[in-house]
């Protein structure tokens, strides 16, 4: 195992609050998953977002890594942006990457919000038939069904410009490195560590969203010592693209302006 190298990606540096530092889902680029709500984070802090291993500007990787190490990974990157304390968030396994930073470095993380997220998203089972098909097919095969779980009736219509980015991002990422990203998934529980954050912890749900129980949320928030939920009306599973305004909302409120 090895501590990937995650590149970051400065999406807007004006603002003068506290910075966010923004992950991204399985399969998308940082810059264009979280556009829509960076806009809307932008006019008071400075937004900074990272790419997972072989996605955007993160280099391809064919060696393994654990959750642990994506989090370092994603720790020496803002390290090497000069960031020192940040709100950390981010959707689906870039959620559950936040959480780990968090918990690897609490004095640094003034809130943490999971996305569409869960600290324990899927089964091990299901996660290694992903990564099977994926070294088998390719990315390019799994855009058909992304396009039923990321986005609520009708969206995909209404956006087609940025919906169609997002699969063009998602063919582009490298086969070995979405593997090894699904391998974490497969292989991470933090389900009974949510207790041992100190700050603000906040998992914002999609009500259409296939791919994160709603019980499974409650339980989670319900375990931290400052918890809560949001659920998102007719939003599945790409809340940042699909519902801007209240997202920023919801992360806004979580931290000093």
């Amino acid at each position: 195992m090895t501590v990937p190298d995650i590149r970051l990606v400065p999406l807007a540096t004006e603002g003068s609050g506290i910075p966010f530092l923004l992950g991204p889902s399985l399969g998308t680029r940082v810059a264009r998953c979280w556009a829509p709500t960076v806009e809307l984070l932008a006019e008071r802090h400075p937004v900074f977002g990272w790419d997972l291993p072989g996605h955007g500007v993160s280099p391809n990787t064919g060696s393994g890594f654990t959750m642990d190490e994506l989090a370092e990974g994603v720790e020496r990157a803002a390290d090497g942006a000069g960031l020192g304390r940040f709100a950390a968030a981010g959707v689906s396994l870039g959620g559950l990457v936040s959480l780990a930073v968090a918990l690897r470095a609490p004095s640094r993380v003034s809130a943490v919000t999971m996305v569409c997220s869960l600290p324990r998203i899927g089964t091990a089972e299901g996660w290694a038939e992903r990564a099977a098909a994926v070294r088998a097919s390719g990315t390019p095969s799994l855009v058909a069904g992304s396009s039923a779980r990321w986005f609520a009736p009708g969206f995909i219509e209404r956006e087609a410009n940025l919906t169609s980015g997002m699969f063009r991002d998602l063919m582009d990422v490298d086969d070995e490195s979405y593997a090894l990203c699904v391998e974490v998934l497969g292989a991470t529980d933090l389900r009974d560590r949510v207790r041992e954050l100190s700050m603000p912890f906040t998992i914002v749900a999609g009500a259409e969203d296939a791919v994160i129980p709603l019980a499974d949320a409650e339980a989670a928030v319900a375990s931290a010592r400052s918890g809560r939920l949001e659920v998102l009306p007719g939003v599945a599973h790409q809340a940042a693209v699909e519902a801007p305004a209240a997202l920023a909302a919801i992360l806004l409120s979580e931290v000093p302006a």
